[in-house]
């Protein structure tokens, strides 16, 4: 399966070490540090991993994926009082490297297309 996912933690962290200490003109909403925090997580699972503007994509079996997904955002939590999850998965037993091959066969088919 391939799961994409994406943190966001709100409210006071868990400890005064997270706090952020924001510099002129900085965003208040900025959520870099904890996403940072949760893509460490996924990264270190050693499942395969892609991470974009906007969400992290894990691809394994089910247990391992969920038990990432719920490592990275607990750790995401220690942000925030409150952590928000949006998740999708792509669950198709008997595949894999999905990661890549749905790319892959995407531009071949941009590919086919152009010429």
């Amino acid at each position: 399966m391939i799961v994409a996912f994406s943190v966001q933690p709100t409210g006071e962290p868990s400890g005064p070490a997270l706090a952020r200490h924001l510099g002129e003109g900085a965003d208040g909403a900025s959520v870099h540090d904890a996403v940072a925090a949760a893509v460490r997580v996924v990264r270190d699972s050693g499942l395969p991993t892609r991470t974009s503007s906007m969400f992290t994509e894990i691809e394994g079996e089910w247990d391992d994926v969920m038990d990432v997904v719920r490592r990275a955002t607990e750790e995401a939590g220690r942000y925030g009082s409150r952590v928000s999850l949006v998740l999708k998965a792509d669950i198709r037993p008997g595949h894999e490297g999905e990661l890549d091959g749905k790319i892959h066969r995407m531009e071949q088919a941009l590919g086919e297309l152009d010429g």
